[in-house]
Order: C-alpha cells, then structure tokens, then sequence
C-alpha cells in the first residue's frame, strides 16, 4: 500500500499532500535470531544525497532555539511569512493542511492561505489581521525555532511589547507595495519604524528587515534598492545595526526558505539567515562569566532535599532564574533589601546538585545560614545589590488613558510590586523623525523619557546592562490593566 506523506517537499509546488511510491523491493519476514561475531570484511559504502539545499554530506551541528517575532504594520504579511515558514520547513501535519485546502486557495500556484495558519482567533479570521500574539514552533536540521506573530495594527502594540521582550531576534517585514518608490528618499511607514524602534528599546539582540510582496512588482531590483537604502538610513538615525535587509514573497515563497533566482540578489535565504543567529544564551555566555550575580527570589522553599522532613533543622532555598552572572558553590551572596550577606553551601537544579549555574537558568540556592529572604528579594554579588528609588527611564505607553505626571501607578520588578509615580516628562519622542518634542503627556503608543519616583527601593540597573534588572512594567491601580513598559536608563543610588 502507498504511503503518504505528511509534509510537503521543500521546491515543489502542490495543493495535494505528496503519494510516496511503492517500495522497488519485496518486505521478507526479518531473523531475529543474534548473531554476535563480526565479519570485519565487509566494505560498507554510504552513499548520502540531499533532498534539499538545507542538507550537507555531514550533519551539522544544532544550535540553540532561536526565540524570534515578526513584527511591522498591519497587512505587511506576517502571519503568511510564518506560514511559508512553516509550510517550505515540512511542519504542517496533512490534517492542517486539508484544513487550509477545505477553506479555499489563498497562496500562489494554488497554495492555501498559509497566514489562517497562525490567525487562530475567530475575529482574526473575519477582519485578515492578527489581534493577540500566536506562538508557532518548527525544526530544521539546523536548529529549532518559537515564533511569535505579534499584531501590526496600532491598538494592539502592547502585544508586540510582550512578544519583544523575551525574543531573540525581530523580523521586521516592511511591504514594498505601500511606498512610494518614485520618491527620492522612500519614506517608511510610521508603524514599522515604531516596531523597529520598540525592538531596539527593548534590546532584541537582532534585528532583521524583510522586504515583503516582491512577486507585486514587475522589476523589483530597483524597488528593493530603494527600500533598502530608506531601511539603512532609519537604522543610522535610530542606532540600530540590522542583522540583515532581505527581499522576499511570502505569498510565492522566493527567499524564504528556497533561494531567490535573481541576478541582484546573492544574499542567503530569511532562513538561512535564522540559522546563522546566536541566541540570547551564546551572546551571553561570555558576559556571565564576568558579570556580577543578580538573582530574583520567586519561590522558597523549606526542607526541600533533606532526609526526614520536619525534623531538626531545615535549610531554606531560594529558587529563582540567574538574571546576570553566575552562581557558584562557596561564593557570598547579598540579600536584598536586607543587605545581609552568607555565602552559597547549594546549588539545586532539576532536582539534582549542582556546582554552578549561569545566566538564565533557573537554580535553588542554599546558604550557610538562615536569612529572612522571601518572594521578591534579590542575591547578588556583594556591593552589587544599590537601593534606588529615583530613576530616569525611557517609558513605552500603551494605554488609552494617558501617563500624566504626578499619577501614582503599580510598578512590577522582577517578582515584587511596589507604587511608583511620574514625577515628570522629560520628552517625548517624534516616530517619523526620531527626535525629542516637548510634551506634558503620553498618549497610547508613545515613547518618552521619564523621572519615577517609588514608594520602597528596588534594586535597579540600567536596562543596556540587564534586560531583567533594568525593566519595569506599569499596572493601573483602578483597573490592573497594562499600561507601559520602563526601561531604566540612570538610576540614582540612594545608599543606606
């Protein structure tokens, strides 16, 4: 009987999953009958062909995942990015893609449309755009990649927000049909350059631009030349370094994952390129081992790991993720807000001990004494831990009701809560021309430069040194919803 395949084969056009022929050969009934002498005559030659570009004579080694979002304005073609992603890549099961075949073509050369692959919501499906963020996960041979497909339209940037911060790289698609090419300097649409800037903000490690919907123009070399020197202009003026500017069609699939056939273009693939990324845990392997320890305290735990529980003394450990440095056996350690310092007898990870823990790992620490240590204290390197309670940050508001100074709000870090508010607005910043204004108000989707003030000290560090330790989120105390995002710049030192 014919097998059928799940997948489609990367480079071939279909709108049917693929029938495998029949096997050349006859199935016999296999011996099991062990045979234990070996016959070192036998000359075995491996013949090994690659079924795609992707492929090499050896296996490659794997990275780490890479965690990465696309982000841009609303009907640049994210989620059909994903989908083609996901499509080329071989990880639609065939029950998904009857699904997508029963709905109608979408796609060209009688693909479906990929992008009702991410666009799970019901209200998604009817109005064509993505309201909340949809998380989609693929393999190569190469590495393996969780997606995020963060909404375009303006209302939900908060989503985008949320998608951003824990990413480790951003694809920022730009639509080339929305510009206008015959003007001397392209001008880019106000929601890309926000959601290129708001990467930046948040301190995406990359940042990767991919010119959409290329099968729209006759002659797109030209056009993606002038796209492409907007993208390297907007770049130079908001201090990003763009990991790559790649020309693709989500829609047919040219430069996604098969290689463009074009003269102008030589570059790699969108996910040639993904493959090649480091992941927030390789750019950080050599900072850990240097960096002081910063660790937030999100759970305690009593007795765990000792013999007969409740009886005699009971070591107390601190679990939580290392946010910077490492963690080593018979270091000192500093509780914060306390200031009292032991030094580490345990390191318990996985149920096993360990002798050391890096950055971003999460570990159970056992000090030589008992310390009076809960939910939302911090460890670190003695001298590391400063109380701050005066900081200057840059503020990323996504609420409708606008940020006034003199409003008190929630302000999370880490695991501990405490009140905060604005004490004034230093600026707010132009989107289209990168430059601060004058402003006594943040409205939704503005970013500017704030004084705060906090009730309790926190022990802050600018956000260019420590994604965890230098980030803040604003909660409205009448309604608990999210109102921004801070991201700490100068933080004044307040010793005790």
């Amino acid at each position: 009987m014919a097998a059928v395949s799940l997948v489609q084969p990367v480079g071939q056009s279909v709108t049917q999953p693929v029938t495998q022929p029949a096997l050349p050969f006859d199935v016999t009934p296999i011996d099991m009958t062990l045979d234990t002498t070996l016959d070192t005559s036998l000359d075995v030659t491996v013949n090994v062909t690659a079924d795609d570009e992707h492929c090499a004579a050896a296996a490659p080694a794997r990275r780490g995942a890479l965690r990465f979002l696309t982000a841009g304005s609303v009907d640049d073609g994210k989620s059909t990015l994903i989908g083609r992603l996901l499509y080329d890549s071989r990880a639609i099961l065939a029950d998904q893609l009857d699904a997508l075949h029963a709905r109608g073509v979408g796609g060209a050369e009688g693909t479906p449309d990929l992008s009702l692959l991410t666009d799970g919501l019901e209200a998604e499906r009817e109005q064509g755009i993505t309201i909340d963020v949809a998380y989609r996960y693929f393999a190569t041979r190469r590495r393996k990649f969780i997606i995020a497909d963060a909404p375009g339209h303006e209302q939900y940037t908060r989503n985008m927000v949320t998608a951003a911060a824990g990413s480790d790289a951003a694809v920022v698609l730009v639509d080339i049909t929305k510009l206008d090419l015959a003007a001397a300097e392209v001008d880019l649409l106000p929601q890309t350059r926000r959601h290129a800037l708001l990467a930046r903000l948040l301190r995406v490690p990359h940042i990767v631009f991919a010119v959409n919907k290329l099968d729209a123009l006759a002659d797109p070399a030209p056009g993606f030349a002038a796209v492409r020197r907007a993208l390297e202009r907007f770049a130079g003026e908001a201090g990003i370094r763009p990991a790559g500017i790649v020309p693709v069609s989500a829609l047919r699939g040219d430069n996604v994952a098969i290689p463009l056939e074009a003269d102008w273009y030589r570059g790699p693939t969108l996910l040639q390129l993904l493959e090649q990324l480091p992941d927030a845990e390789e750019g950080e392997a050599d900072g850990a081992q240097r960096s002081p320890l910063m660790q937030p305290v999100q759970y305690v735990a009593r007795g765990a790991g000792t013999q007969g529980a409740g009886i005699g003394e009971q070591p107390r450990t601190y679990w939580g993720r290392i946010a910077q440095g490492q963690a080593r056996v018979g270091d000192a350690v500093q509780a914060f807000p306390s200031g009292q310092v032991a030094h580490v007898v345990a390191l318990r990870q996985a149920g096993h001990g360990v002798d050391r823990v890096e950055t971003g790992r999460s570990a159970g620490v056992v000090l030589d004494r008992q310390l009076d240590i809960s939910r939302g204290d911090w460890l670190g390197t003695p001298g590391q831990l400063a109380p701050v309670t005066h900081f200057e940050a840059t503020l990323a508001w996504l609420d409708t009701e606008a940020a006034v100074p003199g409003r008190r709000y929630w302000v999370r870090h880490a695991h501990r809560w405490v009140q905060a508010r604005i004490e004034r607005i230093e600026h707010r910043l132009d989107i289209r021309t990168l430059q601060p204004e004058a402003a006594d108000a943040l409205g939704v989707n503005q970013i500017g430069r704030v004084v705060v003030h906090l009730q309790q000290p926190l022990p802050l560090m600018p956000y260019a040194q420590s994604r965890i330790g230098g980030a803040l989120i604003v909660v409205d105390p009448a309604n608990h919803r999210t109102s921004g995002a801070l991201l700490v710049e100068a933080p004044r030192s307040e010793q005790p």
